[in-house]
Order: structure tokens, then C-alpha cells, then sequence
């Protein structure tokens, strides 16, 4: 074990940042949250942005907590596979700066979400919160699919049903085929009238966090409405088939799906099972165990104990160590 038992875990997704400061021996001790996400610009995700967040929080937990110096922090980054060259060139300095610490986990958030739901253990998760990531391992390297981002996948996460939900309404408004007066009214009710949507959306920069927020709405419809049941039925299949393709082939693998996402309940829960079932006969299906930062913790707690024996990977896990560790 190092000298320094306490720590720092982060979890910082499409709908703002969790931080928690804690002790090997006592656990979490404090937390903050926000609800900005990070910002992405020219180099991916603005570490900037990041630390502008992060500072003040971990001040004040640590502060909360009494830990002196925090020897280890793990952050789980939403965009951090795609759009991670900046933060991750960048973060590590920052935080020796800022808070003096030189162990540093820099990992996707679907590793934290891993991590979290899973532990150490052969198999598949999905994450499903604003964007949609499945990742999986055979213990000895990783497979992701999807987390391509709102304009490129992140299918069947929370801004692609909301999306898929704000479409069937505008084609409702227009009175084209296969659009969803319930939708419509849902979508007015929130946004106002719809002809303003797209310059209220458009320029915002927490667009996906936004059409997020239409998801629950979706789900509120589909027991009476057969094109918000259809959306929610087609963001089963495609967090599915994320599933099928990262799973390990061998052996019992588990699966799992963690993320905000499932507190939509029943009408998106019920044909994710079916689709689950469909695609990977094989494998073991567990609740997850925690979420994301719970991920993010139990990286942070095996970082300061010296004991980190997650499999590398050039995009999703980068860890700093301080020499002679």
C-alpha cells in the first residue's frame, strides 16, 4: 500500500459531473455534484472547462472530508475514447498543480461504468445514460462499440430516443406518415411551439443533454401511442446489438446495462430484456452491482493501494504514476 490512502473519483458525463473525495480505510467521505456538462471544442473535451468544474468541488470535499492530500483520482470521462486527446494530455499536469497528486486513472466512463456494474469479471455492459457505450473484456483487453456521440450513434441512449421522439413529432406537426400527435403536444408543452425548436436546440452546446431531457417524455407516451412504443422498442435492439458485439464468445460471460437511462422503467426495460435474451443466449444476466462512479471509486481505491490491475488500452484507460511506484 502507498503511504497516502486517500482519494478522489469523478464521473463526469453528457449531464454534468459527480465527485467524490474518500479514504482507503473509511470510504467515501464526501461528494459534490453538478449539473454543466463539459464542454468540447477544437481538441475534444475542453480541459479547461474540466478543471474549472473540478477544482472548486474537490476543494470543498476535501475540505468535507478531513483527508489532508489526496494521493490517488480516478476520472471517468464521457467522450474520453473519441475525444479524449486534449484531456488527456493535458489533465494529469493539471491535477499535480492544482492538488499535488501524481497517481492519476484517466478512463472512458464506459470503464467506469464496467468497473462499476461488473468488477473485475469477464463480460459486457452497456452504459445508457445521455449517450450510449457498451464495453466489454476477457480480462485481457477491451472491446467497445458505439459512444460514437449524438451525430454519429450513441444509439438507444437518452439523446438518441429523445431525438428519434422530437422527429415523430415534427413529422406530426408537418402531418407526414408515422408521426406522433402525442409527442407534439408533449414536445409544446416543454419547447413551446415547434417551428421555434430548431433555433432553440441547434446553437446550444449542451445539445444532447437536451434531447435527453424529451426522453422520459417518450417513454411516458408508448402505453398509448405506437410510434413513441416503436422508439423505445428500437433503442432495445440497437443497445442489444452494442451488447452481442463486445461480449466475450468463450466461457460464461456476464451482462449488464447501469445508467440513467433505466429509470424510464417498464416501457423501455420490458423489450430490452426480450432483445437481451434474442442476442445473447449465452450469457449470465446481473443487475449491476454500482454505476458509474461506484466504478470510479473502486479504480481510485486500487490506484492508491497500488493494486490497479485493469487491462490496458490506448483510448479508454490511461494511468499516470509518479515514479518509483
Amino acid at each position: 500500500m502507498t503511504g497516502n490512502a486517500g482519494f478522489i473519483a469523478v464521473d463526469s458525463g453528457g449531464s454534468g459531473m459527480r465527485v467524490v473525495v474518500g479514504d482507503v480505510g473509511r470510504g467515501v467521505l464526501a461528494r459534490r455534484e453538478s449539473r454543466e456538462p463539459v464542454r468540447t471544442g477544437e481538441r475534444g473535451i475542453d480541459a479547461g472547462h474540466f478543471m474549472e468544474q473540478l477544482v472548486p468541488m474537490v476543494r470543498a470535499a476535501v475540505a468535507e472530508s478531513g483527508v489532508a492530500v489526496p494521493g490517488a483520482v480516478s476520472v471517468g470521462a464521457a467522450g474520453l475514447a473519441s475525444l479524449g486527446d486534449g484531456l488527456r494530455a493535458e489533465l494529469p499536469g493539471a491535477l499535480e498543480r492544482e492538488f499535488g497528486i501524481r497517481r492519476v486513472a484517466l478512463v472512458a466512463d464506459a470503464v467506469t461504468a464496467y468497473v462499476g456494474a461488473l468488477g473485475a469479471r469477464p463480460g459486457a455492459v452497456v452504459a445508457a445514460g445521455t449517450g450510449l457505450i457498451a464495453i466489454g473484456t476477457d480480462l485481457k483487453r477491451w472491446r467497445r462499440a458505439d459512444g460514437w456521440g449524438h451525430l454519429l450513434g450513441d444509439c438507444g441512449g437518452g439523446a438518441w430516443i429523445g431525438r428519434a421522439g422530437l422527429e415523430a413529432a415534427m413529422r406530426a406537426h408537418d402531418g407526414r406518415p408515422d408521426g406522433s400527435p402525442a409527442l407534439l403536444a408533449r414536445a409544446e408543452k416543454i419547447f413551446g411551439p415547434v417551428r421555434g425548436l430548431p433555433g432553440k436546440l441547434y446553437p446550444r452546446p449542451d445539445r444532447p443533454a437536451v434531447l435527453a431531457s424529451f426522453a422520459p417524455e417518450v417513454a411516458g407516451c408508448a402505453d398509448g401511442d405506437p410510434v413513441a412504443a416503436g422508439i423505445l422498442r428500437a433503442a432495445a435492439r440497437h443497445m442489444a446489438d452494442s451488447a452481442a458485439a463486445v461480449c466475450p464468445t468463450t466461457g460464461e460471460p456476464q451482462v449488464t446495462v447501469t445508467g440513467g437511462l433505466l429509470n424510464m422503467g417498464a416501457p423501455l426495460v420490458a423489450p430490452l430484456d426480450e432483445e437481451l435474451s434474442k442476442r445473447l443466449p449465452q450469457a449470465r444476466r446481473l443487475p449491476a452491482e454500482g454505476d458509474p462512479l461506484q466504478g470510479s471509486v473502486r479504480i481510485a481505491t486500487d490506484l492508491a493501494t497500488g493494486r490497479l490491475t485493469l487491462p490496458g488500452d490506448e483510448a479508454m484507460v490511461c494511468v499516470v504514476t509518479e515514479k518509483g511506484d
